[in-house]
């Protein structure tokens, strides 16, 4: 890293890994100005794991008139730091973020990104402070269909460049290869294709593997196999254990994706799994469902009592495909234990094929994982819509209006709550309050939802990108404000149901999951009042 010399910054007890040109290219990275006067301080690995740095993404930063100290053991630790100086924060006293692993996983079935957005969510992910990023797209032939054949060409450029990138920002690559459709477990010849796989992808700039036996056949396919073991999971174990040892040797990190990845961890396969599975191995666990709605601290320390090692957990949110595919997850990150980070290894949040959309509940996800104690959900998901909106106080009321209606997730309520009770008032005041306020209320929403649709349609919308990815949705949504102006006229002059009928056909015919249940249920509802 190249960058120019500062002749504000000092860096005390420097060695390779922490070099007055390492610091400055951070500094440059993360827009430190230039002319901050800055001591990096390098805590040496003897006072690490004691009060005052406990881990070695631990910092502190220190103030005195125009002139910061930092403490740090590690360049990541400098890198954290950064930020606070760039954003002109001093926090009091040690900063340990709340989670080991914090990062983001391109683990979806579907179209993976380009690569362009998988370069720049990494970069994302390194801006909000999350330290992992994982490439293993269901849909990525030469991982998982095809592989026994190496990235070659193009896409080995491409992958280097990904890692490089990773590598800049201070961010760990993991790499994950499926194997698991075709693999025959007792084969040496498919041992040695996999642990080739694996040593070229250490060498283009793997900082961890990982191996996933997820969504596969939960029994031994080939005659050979079933001939060699007893079980699945004794397989699994085999070459678990066998890659670890290779990767160990390069000093390097093994994961693994059981089959059975959810649920208590005494399961069958997996207690068969975790005897004499080697200690350093890392497991993937998504909590007690593939999509949990909550993940517990006395989930994780159960799961740990059984397997004998903290869960890393896969969280499959804001992931949409699969059954999924008609929703749209933009809510904020919410029912994790803020203690969860103290009973596991971190946590890796499975992307939505929309990158850019992707980014409001990452960027909420990565403060929970920062600092889950001071996690406050509405105010980070308020923040994450203001960054991904681009800084528009008309595109940021607009998307913020436009993710309420599209709650829809395994956390969330699918009702929009303001529009829900507007709604629900109005049915009560037409009966037995003020008819008039009723109607004028839903018309008002209507017309706010209106306006919303229109302007993230609009060509004057900034984040262009991210207008691409959700207009499916906004076009539901544009259908829902006619839907829900439909309703005021029918409260008002139930006459004549056939403009409210059609409509709301039309929008129960779209299957993307807009409004969630409470447009077409007080629709419906309101037909049968007026037309019994």
């Amino acid at each position: 890293m190249n960058a120019p010399r500062r002749s504000g910054l000092t860096v005390e007890h420097a060695d390779e890994s922490m070099s007055h040109d390492a610091v400055a290219g951070v500094f440059d990275l993360i827009g430190v100005p230039h002319d901050e006067i800055v001591t990096v301080r390098r805590v040496g690995a003897a006072e690490l794991l004691t009060d005052r740095l406990p881990t070695e993404e631990s910092y502190r930063v220190v103030r005195d008139d125009d002139r910061w100290t930092i403490d740090a053991v590690t360049l990541r630790g400098v890198r954290w730091a950064a930020h606070d100086i760039a954003d002109r924060r001093c926090p009091d006293g040690v900063v340990t973020p709340g989670f080991n692993r914090r990062g983001v996983i391109e683990g979806f079935y579907g179209t993976p990104w380009t690569h362009e957005e998988r370069l720049d969510m990494i970069r994302f992910v390194a801006s909000r402070r999350m330290n992992t990023f994982m490439y293993a797209p269901k849909d990525d032939p030469f991982l998982r269909a095809r592989w026994r054949e190496p990235h070659e060409g193009e896409a080995a450029e491409r992958l280097a460049a990904a890692m490089a990138c990773a590598a800049e920002h201070g961010v760990d690559m993991i790499v994950g290869v499926s194997p698991g459709l075709s693999m025959r477990y007792s084969s040496t010849a498919d041992l040695a294709y996999l642990v080739d796989k694996i040593e070229r992808l250490l060498d283009a700039g793997a900082t961890t593997i990982a191996v996933l036996f997820d969504d596969i056949p939960p029994r031994l396919q080939h005659p050979v196999d079933v001939d060699r073991f007893t079980s699945l999971a004794e397989a699994h174990r085999t070459v678990a254990n066998a890659v670890a040892r290779h990767v160990r040797a390069r000093a390097g990190t093994t994961l693994i994706c059981p089959t059975e990845y959810h649920g208590r961890g005494d399961e069958p396969y997996a207690t068969d799994l975790w005897r004499g599975l080697d200690p350093t191995i890392e497991v993937f666990w998504t909590g007690r469902a593939i999509c949990s709605p909550e993940i517990t601290t006395a989930e994780a320390v159960t799961f740990a009592h059984y397997a004998h090692r903290p869960p890393l957990y896969w969280d499959n949110y804001p992931v949409n495909d699969v059954a999924m595919t008609d929703e749209i997850h933009l809510a904020a990150f919410d029912r994790r234990d803020a203690s969860l980070g103290d009973h596991c290894n971190g946590l890796l949040a499975n992307a939505m094929e929309a990158a850019e959309a992707s980014k409001i509940s990452i960027a909420t996800i990565a403060d929970y994982l920062w600092d889950p104690h001071g996690y406050d959900s509405a105010a980070s998901w308020q923040r994450a819509i203001e960054l991904v909106a681009g800084g528009d106080r008309r595109d940021t009321t607009a998307l913020a209006r436009f993710c309420d209606a599209v709650r829809a997730s395994c956390l969330s309520d699918p009702d929009p709550v303001e529009l829900g009770e507007v709604l629900s008032h109005a049915l009560f005041d037409v009966e037995y309050g003020d008819a008039d306020r009723a109607v004028a209320s839903v018309r008002s929403a209507a017309a706010d939802i209106r306006r919303a649709a229109e302007r993230l349609r609009s060509d004057d919308f900034g984040n262009t990108r991210l207008r691409e990815q959700i207009c499916p949705w906004v076009d539901k949504y544009a259908l829902g404000a006619d839907v829900v102006d439909a309703i005021a006229t029918e409260l008002v002059a139930p006459t004549d149901p056939s403009a409210l009928a059609g409509l709301l056909a039309r929008f129960v015919d779209d299957r993307h999951r807009v409004l969630g249940d409470v447009v077409p249920m007080t629709a419906t509802d309101l037909l049968h009042r007026s037309h019994p």
